[in-house]
Formats: structure tokens, sequence, C-alpha cells
């Protein structure tokens, strides 16, 4: 009896692994990755995926490996799977976690595939939480706090939920970046946060038009003075919100439009 080919790969070094080969990896707990969509076999801010994969490597293990190295295994994946999916690629070690070992072996790339996602309607609900994340610039596996939270929002009647850092200051949601309007300028929370694929994308798109953006400590109680917010990730440039705890936030259709608009006008390229 032939074997039925995988509809979505994952791979490890460009290669295909078993149940068996994962196990080991199934809860490691130190190693980061970066995440997204695939649409007709082409990537957008493909540049912005790798950059993020290097820098956090060398945080991580003191080492990265080559660009066009981690391009060829992301590459291989997409063109075994169908046209569109999503895919995430984790850059993890060998060595484990709580063990000095992983400061001595590379790193090694595991490359997942699944059905693609264009993230939830909205707008969305979400709940204020005091809380600051660990190596908040990494996008690093591991992270329970997230899902925590998030069950909370739901618990106490919200979608979601937003961290507010110890300044006071909005900093991001549970594994969305926050953004603002107030006016015609784009406003993006001064604290220290994951900075997205897709946010990267949608600076330089708005910075391309000629849209005013600026970078400002936003507070709950700076709320009420906005005109829109949303968030953002892989999945989506914009999604509304349309509350933050108890402030409520006015539902902005031209600046979600905007947001969108920011992620069309960036090209799609082959990995």
């Amino acid at each position: 009896m032939s074997s039925v080919p995988r509809r979505y790969p994952v791979q490890i070094n460009g290669q295909a692994v078993s149940s068996r080969e994962l196990t080991p990896i199934a809860f490691a707990g130190f190693a980061h990755f970066t995440a997204m969509q695939v649409r007709n076999r082409k990537v957008k801010g493909m540049d912005l995926h790798l950059t993020r994969l290097r820098e956090a490597s060398v945080e991580f293990f003191g080492r990265a490996l080559p660009d066009e190295q981690v391009r060829s295994y992301i590459e291989m994946a997409i063109s075994e799977g169908p046209v569109d999916q999503s895919l995430t690629a984790t850059v993890f070690s060998r060595g484990g976690e709580f063990t000095a070992d992983s400061m001595d072996a590379d790193p090694e790339v595991l490359v997942r595939t699944a059905a693609p996602s264009n993230g939830p309607e909205g707008p969305l609900r979400l709940d204020a939480i005091h809380y600051e994340r660990p190596l908040a610039k990494i996008k690093h596996v591991g992270e329970s706090a997230k899902t925590y939270y998030l069950h909370q929002a739901i618990r106490r009647g919200f979608d979601d939920a937003a961290f507010v850092d110890r300044q006071g200051r909005l900093s991001e949601a549970t594994i969305w970046n926050l953004v603002f309007q107030d006016g015609e300028t784009v406003v993006w929370p001064r604290a220290e946060i994951l900075k997205g694929t897709m946010m990267g994308i949608v600076q330089r798109q708005l910075e391309r038009a000629g849209i005013p953006q600026t970078h400002e400590n936003v507070s709950l109680a700076r709320l009420a003075t906005l005109s829109g917010a949303a968030v953002m990730n892989s999945w989506t440039p914009g999604i509304a919100v349309t509350a933050i705890g108890l402030q409520e936030i006015p539902e902005s259709a031209s600046f979600i439009r905007l947001l969108h608009e920011s992620l069309a006008s960036e090209p799609a390229r082959h990995a």
C-alpha cells in the first residue's frame, strides 16, 4: 500500500521528519520562531522574517544560520504544500532547555505548515492586563501567560487581552501588535514590545505613502482622545478594537482600510 502524502509538510533542516523525531522537541521551551501567511506560494516581508530569525538566533544561541540556508528550508516547505498555507519556522537547539548544552549545539530549523488563516472578523474588545512579557523583543516559544490572560479576558466578557506595563503604558496584546490613530496620524505604542513583521510591512508602506506616524506612551486615559484602534499580526494588518478595559474606542472603518491598503501595497515574492 502506498503511503498518503502529507498535505502540510513538517520538516527539520529541509528534511521530512517523523513523529518520533519530533517528540524530543515537542515541549521544548528554548526556541524562537516566525510565522507567515503564504498565498499563491508567495510571501510578503520575507526580509523581515529572515532578519527576525537571524537576530533572535544570535541573542539565544550566540550564532545564526545563513539567511539563504533558512530561506531554502522555508522555500522547500512552501513548494511541497498547497499554494495557500500558514507557515511557522522555529529555530531550536537539540541541546534542549534547562541545560548548558544548548549553548554549544548549532541551531536547527523546524518548519511546520497548516491551513491558511486571515484571523478573526472583529471588532474586538480587549481586557487591560498589567503584565510585561519576558524577552519581549524576541518571538519565543513557551509563553503560557499569553494563553492564560486570553482565557481570563474571555471569562471577564472580553475577546482578548492587551498588556499594560509598569509605567502604565499599553504595549501589545496577547498575540498582536497594537496600533492607534489620532486624527490623520498613526500612533504606535512606545514600550518593550515585539516588532511584528506585519508591523514592519505596514510601517514602511505608510512611510512610502507619506502617512504621518509617531511612537507615543499610550496610557488607558489616552484612549479617550484617539479616533481608532486595531490589532495586527501575521494573519492580518488590522482588526478593529472598540474597547480596551473600560475605555470605549470609536470603530474607524477608514483606519482599518488604510492598514489593509498598506499590506496590499507590499509586493509578494517567492521565498
